[in-house]
C-alpha cells in the first residue's frame, strides 16, 4: 500500500491533556471490531487509556521544564501557549513505546519525544496562518495567531523548530553519539524539502485544482506521515534497535501516517467543529481534494482499515505485551473521532 515516493516528485493530473482527547482514547475498544480489540487487549493488563494517559502526563511535564517562562516573553509565552496546549500527544507516545519495544530506557528517548511535539506544534502554528489554512481554532481554543499576532506566531514556530534538534542534541544522555545523529538527521529529513515543507507546499498548491491519488498520498505521505515516521524511527534508533528492526518499524510508521491522514479527511466531513477543536469542514470549502471526495467515504474507510492492518503486520515479531501499546496506537489511530 504504501509507495516508496520520498525521493520523486509525483505525476499530477492536471495542474497542481485535552478532555476531547480522554473520549477518543475510549473510542478504540468500541469502535473497532471484535477481533481488533482482541488484538489491542492481547496483554491482559494493558490499559491504553491509562497509558496514554501517563505518556502525556510525563511529556507535559518534559516541554514545561524544557520551555520556562523567560525575556522576551511573548515569544517565550506564545510557544508555551501551543506546546502546552493539551492534544493527545501520539508523535511523542510513539517515539516512547518504539524506543521501549526494542528494549531502550524511555528517560534516553524522553528529549526526542519531547521534540516531535515541539515540530508538531510548530506546524500547528504555522498551518494555521492566513497564508497557509487560515483557521481560528485549535486544540479547541483560539490559534497562536489570533493571540499574538501574525509576526510573533511566526517566529514562535521558527523558535520551537530550531529548539527541537537543540534539546535533543544537548539533553539526550546515555545515547551513542552516532545514534543521535541518525535521529538528528531522520528529524531534519521529515521536516525539510522532503517532508513536511514539501508536503506543505504541493498541498497549497493544489487547492481548487483537481488533482488524482498519487499528488494526494505524496502530499500525505510528506505532509503528516513524515513526521509519524521520525518519531517511531527515532525512538528506535534511541533505543539501540538494528537496522532490520528500524525499517520494519519505518514501514509501521508509514502506514499509520496515511491512514492517520485519510482519518482526518474522513472527520473534515463527518465531525464537527466542537469534537475536532478545528474548524470542521474546511478542506471542503476551500475545494481541496480528499480521500473521501476521490474514493468515497466508505472506500476511504477501507483504506484506513487496510493500512492499520499491514502497520501492525510489521510488528509480528515481538511478543505480545511487549507490543501492545505501539499496536493500540494504531488502532486508536485508525479508530480515533478527532
Amino acid at each position: 500500500m504504501i509507495r516508496a515516493m520520498h525521493n520523486r516528485a509525483p505525476t499530477p493530473r492536471t495542474r497542481v491533556s485535552h478532555p476531547r482527547s480522554h473520549r477518543a482514547l475510549a473510542h478504540v475498544s468500541a469502535v473497532a471490531t471484535a477481533g481488533q480489540v482482541a488484538e489491542v487487549h492481547s496483554a491482559p493488563a494493558f490499559d491504553f487509556e491509562m497509558y496514554m494517559r501517563d505518556r502525556a502526563e510525563m511529556v507535559n511535564k518534559a516541554l514545561d521544564a524544557a520551555l520556562p517562562s523567560r525575556y522576551p516573553e511573548v515569544l517565550v509565552d506564545s510557544m508555551r501557549y501551543s506546546v502546552l496546549a493539551g492534544g493527545k500527544r501520539v508523535r511523542p507516545a510513539l517515539t516512547l513505546a518504539a524506543c521501549d519495544l526494542v528494549g531502550g530506557d524511555m528517560a534516553t528517548a524522553l528529549p526526542t519525544a519531547c521534540a516531535m511535539e515541539m515540530i508538531h506544534t510548530m506546524s500547528l502554528i504555522h498551518d494555521d496562518l492566513p497564508a497557509m489554512d487560515n483557521d481560528d481554532f485549535r486544540r479547541g481554543r483560539p490559534t497562536n495567531h489570533k493571540v499574538y499576532g501574525e509576526d510573533i506566531a511566526i517566529l514562535a514556530g521558527d523558535a520551537l523548530l530550531s529548539f527541537a534538534f537543540e534539546h535533543i542534541a544537548r539533553d539526550t544522555k546515555g545515547v551513542p553519539a552516532e545514534a543521535v545523529l541518525k535521529v538528528i538527521m531522520e528529524l531534519g529529513r521529515a521536516v525539510g524539502a522532503q517532508g513536511l515543507s514539501a508536503g506543505q507546499a504541493v498541498d497549497i498548491k493544489s487547492e481548487g485544482q483537481e488533482v488524482g491519488l498519487e499528488v494526494l498520498e505524496y502530499i500525505h505521505h510528506h505532509k503528516t506521515a513524515a513526521l509519524l515516521e521520525a518519531a517511531v524511527v527515532c525512538g528506535a534508533l534511541v533505543g539501540g534497535a538494528d537496522t532490520a528492526t528500524v525499517e520494519k518499524l519505518r514501514k509501521y510508521a508509514l502506514n499509520i501516517g496515511l491512514a492517520f491522514q485519510v482519518i482526518d479527511d474522513i472527520l473534515d466531513v463527518t465531525q464537527t467543529t466542537e469534537t475536532l477543536g478545528k474548524t470542521a469542514a474546511k478542506d471542503l470549502a476551500v475545494n481541496k481534494t480528499t480521500y473521501p471526495k476521490l474514493l468515497g467515504l466508505e472506500a476511504s474507510r477501507k483504506v484506513a482499515d487496510d493500512l492499520i492492518r499491514e502497520a501492525i503486520a510489521q510488528l509480528d515479531e515481538f511478543e505480545p505485551a511487549r507490543k501492545a501499546p505501539m499496536v493500540a496506537l494504531a488502532h486508536f489511530i485508525g479508530y480515533r473521532k478527532n
